[in-house]
């Protein structure tokens, strides 16, 4: 299914008919596809809705760059033009992000959040990042004196020795929009939630780490942290029978 607003086309699919409703927010770059395990097993009790951010899956981007509150609307108009009150929102990596901003800055009325592995801490660039950022933007600069046909040619081959594997792999025209995203520090809206959060975490993830959420549940009053062993940044595919138990718990117990 697809729903439109303003210059945003965006497709989403929703199952199951239970009375509370669940929102499933993916991480970037992910799809509906990557939490069909969890889906089936939600839909038995609950109607579950989850979307294709613009620019991945079947929701084109459009032509201009966004930033994460623009994607946070989005999620709100959504909520607002569907009719869903109260929903539960789970969020994964990115999916954090917006919920960070749908709970503490809009404050909306919002049952359970479930976050696993949020992102929206920034964190201090390490010496050695900050010197690579250096040199790159310096070298970035330098295209201004290469003939015009070869400036992209050019930028590209710095992207592909400085960039991360994540930017890299964009699109071009969402690069923008992942810097956009990635500068924005949400900590301070973390003290505003008000919606009872439990924070699903793998031990050993190297994208958000641990200390971030230990972090969130010092900020978020009303919650609680899952710790995963030897889990990365994506425990929900690598433990997906013990998350999904986690996850079933609390939802039941304290619904």
């Amino acid at each position: 299914m697809n729903f439109m607003i303003n210059d945003f086309n965006i497709f989403y699919e929703k199952y199951g008919q239970g009375k509370t409703n669940i929102i499933i927010l993916p991480g970037w770059g992910e799809t509906r596809s990557t939490f069909y395990n969890l889906i089936n097993i939600l839909k038995e009790y609950y109607t579950v809705y989850i979307i294709d951010y613009p620019g991945f899956g079947n929701s084109k981007f459009p032509d201009r760059d966004l930033d994460i509150y623009e994607y946070a609307n989005l999620i709100k108009n959504f909520i607002t033009i569907h009719s869903i009150d109260n929903p539960v929102l789970i969020g994964h990596s990115f999916g954090g992000r917006i919920i960070i901003l749908l709970a503490g800055l809009y404050k909306l009325n919002i049952k359970k959040i479930i976050l696993m592995d949020s992102a929206g801490i920034k964190r201090r660039k390490s010496l050695k990042a900050k010197l690579r950022q250096t040199i790159y933007k310096f070298l970035k600069k330098l295209k201004y004196f290469l003939p015009k046909k070869i400036r992209e040619i050019y930028v590209n081959k710095l992207i592909h020795i400085f960039g991360s594997t994540d930017f890299k792999n964009l699109d071009p025209n969402i690069r923008k929009t992942f810097i956009n995203i990635v500068n924005e520090d949400l900590t301070k809206y973390l003290k505003h939630i008000n919606s009872s959060t439990l924070l699903i975490w793998g031990e050993q993830d190297q994208d958000t780490p641990l200390e971030d959420g230990k972090l969130m549940n010092k900020e978020i009053e009303d919650s609680g942290l899952v710790i995963i062993p030897n889990a990365s940044h994506f425990p929900y595919l690598e433990y997906p029978y013990y998350i999904n138990k986690v996850i079933l718990e609390f939802l039941k117990t304290y619904m």
